[in-house]
């Protein structure tokens, strides 16, 4: 099984970012009607969510939050010498949107920076892949950037996912500790359900994929370049599979539920949130919230939750945390790690653009 241990690499600064335009779930009630609304907000906890301008993507949210670190740490532009972008939502489909982000944040040449493509499992799977090449390497810093403009693959008359998803990002900074510092994780993936959360054009096997909307099985209407879930799948994959991966977790590193100062899960909805308590034998409050404000954002859904909660806590004070992601693909991973509370910064908004970034025109390539 994937399961990794690393010593002397430590969390030391998390940074979230939002776009500032509010979406409320009450505005949806002249299009799904008040009684469907009410029954979403109570069954999803979802109350508003944070959607992008046309041009804003999610490494505009990524680079907020970078930049943020960077700023508020004092963190030398040289010294980082990793950049992971995990996102589904790129800026293009080629080159990597962490070269962009690389070029944007001001980064030297001895940096390596590339994309993985994941979603729920972003924070877990990208913790992974950039401690392996700083314990394998002479990497003292990296930034793991997790973000999603989920609100851009709906389609507005979809009500089993318009009202849910929301914008996000998120910026970590890794380094290389002489602390006795443990980061632990767990990967794991089940291919067979890659349907149950799809959006079937857009990439090369469609190329030419109709974009007219459709009626599908569920009643909904969307086009093959619009994210579908199949609610149920999921719902039957993440009460089953995701609390026995976190028990297997919990007997490969000897600890318990209570060991944990925080459990930052990904913000699915408020239903599979009190699921995951019962099922664990944690209370709530254990378990924060944040989906009723931001809504599922995917990607960076961990760190935003852990911003939410801890960003305007200054005290110098170490907690455990024992992270979970899990959806899209289908992908999951839990892992845990000690970070200082002060490291911690508040969620930031920003409307900001890279309008170089916007081509439309041969024309544009003059900019």
């Amino acid at each position: 099984m994937p399961f990794f241990k690393f010593d002397n690499i430590k969390i030391s600064a998390v940074s979230a970012a939002v776009p500032t335009e509010v979406v409320t779930v009450d505005s949806f009630a002249d299009r799904f009607g008040e009684e469907y609304v009410a029954k979403f907000q109570e069954s999803t906890g979802v109350r508003e969510f944070r959607r992008t301008m046309e041009h804003q993507t999610a490494s505009d949210l990524c680079f907020a939050a970078a930049e943020n670190i960077i700023k508020k740490k004092n963190v030398p532009r040289e010294g980082i010498g990793l950049l992971i972008f995990v996102a589904h939502s790129t800026d293009y489909r080629r080159p990597a949107t962490a070269c962009v982000l690389h070029k944007r944040l001001g980064l030297n040449k001895d940096c390596a920076a590339f994309d993985i493509a994941l979603g729920c499992s972003a924070f877990v799977y990208g913790l992974q892949t950039a401690c392996s090449m700083m314990a394998s390497s002479n990497i003292g810093k990296a930034l793991l950037l997790v973000g999603e403009t989920l609100t851009k693959m709906v389609n507005p008359m979809d009500k089993s996912v318009t009202m849910l998803f929301g914008d996000g990002g998120a910026a970590i900074l890794l380094e290389k500790t002489a602390e006795a510092s443990n980061i632990y994780g767990l990967l794991k993936t089940d291919g067979s359900g890659y349907r149950a959360i799809i959006a079937p054009a857009g990439g090369f096997r469609n190329l030419n994929a109709p974009t007219e909307p459709m009626t599908w099985g569920d009643g909904n209407v969307r086009t093959l370049y619009n994210t579908t879930m199949q609610g149920e799948d999921v719902f039957a994959f993440t009460i089953s599979a995701v609390p026995k991966t976190i028990k297997e977790f919990l007997s490969l590193t000897g600890t318990g539920v209570n060991d944990y100062d925080c459990l930052a899960f990904h913000q699915a909805n408020q239903f599979i949130h009190r699921m995951m308590c019962r099922k664990l034998k944690v209370d709530t409050s254990r378990m924060p919230l944040c989906l009723d404000r931001f809504g599922n954002t995917s990607a960076p859904a961990i760190p935003m939750v852990m911003c939410d909660t801890f960003g305007d806590d200054d005290d110098d004070k170490e907690l455990n945390f024992l992270m979970c992601g899990f959806g899209v693909g289908l992908s999951w991973g839990v892992c845990s790690a000690r970070i200082n509370v002060s490291d911690i910064l508040p969620i930031i908004e920003t409307d900001e653009i890279f309008e170089e970034g916007i081509i439309n025109s041969p024309e544009d390539f003059n900019k």
